[in-house]
């Protein structure tokens, strides 16, 4: 058979993989999830983890690509990597076999796409969320030694938040960090959420305690005014611990690597501050920010960390010693902005441990505010958030 005949029937077999993607997904990457429209993974050889991620369905089914090492395919190129096949002949013969398993129809697998729509669950769950002040998400963050800012809009705070480890798991509420995440024009096309353990000292126990659902590409958690400067990073804890000695700076969270390449940028940028992880991801994204800007005619500057990442730099060296490290890595004119002295350091611990008792979450006394914090519970009859699978990027 010609080489021409080969990669025709590699195409054809290629679309009939994409139309069964989740089960070619739960036979070679057994050890991945699903979560909305995608299957996560760590890898192509099925190693746990959430790097690499499956499109499930619409246009792009069958597509895949891992944020850490830049790979990406189709699921014959998956296949082929899984199971170590190299001629396009073995490739194919493998497909194949798979192909002529029993087939089991997509709507045997239980749903997991919200029906109202990919935006209306997200603005729903948040409009049900309160602010962070006094409540176990404003524990969580002091616990990883982020002050409570003036105004965090962007984020709220739900006390039963529905958690379900898998699609077959039974559902279970939890307290958790809602985070808006918000196009160009501040509109609500997403969320992401992180489920904290009771007292605020970390995230729940759970196999995966923090999930985004709705529209996120190109989209973030965005924190400030757009103007001629921002500063984007990865995670949500990244960004807010620059935005402790950089709070007149706008920022955004893009929630991954991977999406903070894609990053939708405002009209008008003239420069932009990159917060890498010290990790491969981390510098591929910076590299792909740093073409866009040759191209779209602003600065890209990368920020690195001493440690892992900023929230790492601000736990192990204080905001002074933070601000005394970005200084020489942001231009003259803007280093007026940098603030090395917030209104409290080190975070009070007694206030890294919130308490509930009766419908009440309590915070411990704070010096900022004389007193007790104290905020209602959700009331007998308020129903949580509706349960939801995540979508990633």
């Amino acid at each position: 058979m010609s080489f021409i005949s080969y990669r025709s029937m590699a195409a054809n077999v290629a679309r009939s993989l994409a139309q069964r993607a989740e089960g070619v997904c739960r036979h070679y990457l057994c050890n991945g999830r699903r979560t909305g429209r995608y299957w996560h993974v760590g890898d192509v050889f099925n190693t746990p983890g959430q790097s690499l991620y499956v499109h499930l369905y619409g246009s792009r089914a069958g597509k895949w690509n891992d944020a850490a090492t830049g790979e990406h395919g189709d699921l014959l190129d998956l296949i082929a990597l899984n199971q170590h096949l190299s001629p396009l002949k073995e490739v194919l013969d493998e497909a194949y076999r798979f192909l002529a398993l029993p087939w089991v129809p997509q709507s045997a697998y239980p749903p997991s796409i919200p029906k109202h729509g990919s935006t209306t669950v997200p603005r729903l769950i948040f409009a049900a969320a309160r602010p962070i002040g006094g409540t176990v998400a404003e524990a969580y963050l002091r616990y990883r030694g982020i002050g409570l800012m003036a105004d965090l809009p962007a984020l709220r705070f739900h006390p039963t938040c529905m958690y379900r480890a898998h699609d077959t798991a039974p559902c279970e509420t939890r307290p958790a960090l809602i985070a808006a995440v918000t196009d160009l024009s501040d509109r609500i096309t997403g969320i992401e959420r992180t489920w904290l353990n009771m007292s605020g000292s970390g995230k729940a126990p759970v196999p995966a305690p923090r999930r985004a659902l709705g529209s996120l590409l190109g989209n973030g958690v965005r924190f400030g005014s757009f103007g001629p400067l921002l500063v984007a990073g990865e995670g949500l804890e990244t960004v807010l611990s620059l935005k402790s000695v950089l709070r007149a700076m706008p920022m955004v969270a893009a929630l991954s690597a991977s999406r903070l390449a894609g990053l939708l940028l405002p009209r008008g940028l003239r420069r932009l501050y990159v917060a890498c992880d010290a990790d491969t991801a981390g510098h591929r994204a910076f590299a792909r920010l740093a073409v866009r800007a040759r191209v779209e005619g602003f600065d890209a500057l990368p920020l690195q960390p001493t440690h892992g990442d900023f929230n790492d730099d601000l736990r192990a060296l204080g905001p002074a010693a933070l601000a005394a490290a970005l200084r020489p890595q942001i231009v003259q004119p803007d280093q007026h902005l940098l603030n090395p002295e917030p209104a409290e350091w080190p975070p009070s611990r007694k206030r890294a441990h919130a308490r509930i008792s009766g419908d009440c979450i309590f915070l411990p006394q704070t010096s900022w505010a004389g007193q007790s914090l104290r905020c209602p519970a959700v009331r007998t009859g308020t129903a949580p958030c509706p349960p939801t699978r995540s979508r990633q990027p």
